[in-house]
């Protein structure tokens, strides 16, 4: 029996993911698992939040969502972030994994 992944979490239709993020990567993606976290490549640099912004652009695309959908609710200053995603419209095709509460 496949293992849950751990990288997420569902509460009351909301998406909490746990994320190791790169900055200064080639291009936006989703990379797998780093740990117990969803490993996130992002193109900004890792400089005056631009990471940050481009990673709250990135997940608000992906999930079909506003960026105002999407809060950093801890590791501002982290590569380590968490990230509520409220009531996301869809799940995207690389994190097939996450089971929908929807």
């Amino acid at each position: 029996m496949a293992e849950t992944p751990t990288f997420y979490r569902w509460h009351n239709g909301n998406l909490t993911l746990f994320c190791h993020i790169q900055p200064g990567a080639s291009s936006n993606e989703f990379s797998g698992q780093h740990g117990d976290r969803l490993k996130i490549r992002v193109r900004a640099a890792a400089s005056d939040g631009k990471a940050n912004a481009g990673l709250i652009a990135f997940i608000a695309k992906e999930f079909g969502l506003s960026k105002n959908a999407v809060e950093l609710t801890a590791g501002a200053q982290s590569r380590q972030k968490t990230l509520k995603i409220s009531a996301p419209l869809k799940i995207p095709k690389a994190l097939a994994v996450i089971k929908s509460a929807m």
